[in-house]
């Protein structure tokens, strides 16, 4: 499986350079100099290898060996990179791993993670209950003590009340 790593959103400058939005948590492993990006745009697949990176204003400023000019960048607006997933050591896990576990309180099956928002201070699992209602539940784990990737399941623990509002 791939995940998209970022996006293309237009070019800066006259040079070459483009500007993406990065949408991984490791943009300086991803867009490092020298890492060669995998990109669609539509129907077309695009490989670019990084020559310069820099930070602009909370996104990147990219220069690929490809690009020549300011055409060549604008033609790229649109392109969405992908990478397969980097592995882990800390414990972590990519959303679209947490998205379609069942979620399991006291050994029954009550719902389904449909989906992960990422907070300031703590992410939150967005569950769909079997009846219907969907609720937020806090990605800690006081709350959630096991999530078991293998038997696509993640048990919760939540303080009373939280799954009735």
């Amino acid at each position: 499986m791939e995940l998209m790593i970022g996006r293309v959103i237009k070019s800066h400058g006259v040079k070459g350079e483009v500007v993406v939005e990065p949408t991984t948590d490791e943009p300086e492993v991803r867009f490092a100099v020298g890492e060669v990006l995998h990109g669609t745009q539509g129907k077309k697949e695009h490989a670019l290898t990084v020559k310069a990176v820099r930070s602009h204003k909370g996104r990147l400023l990219i220069l690929f060996e490809e690009v020549k000019d300011r055409t060549a960048a604008d033609s790229l607006r649109g392109t969405k990179f992908q990478a397969a997933p980097l592995e882990t050591d800390d414990g972590g896990f990519y959303d679209h791993e947490l998205e379609g576990l069942r979620v399991v309180l006291g050994g029954k099956g009550i719902g389904d993670v449909t989906g992960v928002i990422h907070g300031g201070s703590q992410d939150l699992l967005e569950v769909k209950l079997d009846n219907g209602r969907e609720v937020l539940v806090p990605f800690v784990h006081a709350i959630i003590p096991e999530v078991d990737l293998a038997a696509g399941t993640c048990t919760i623990d939540p303080p009373e009340g939280l799954l009735d509002l």
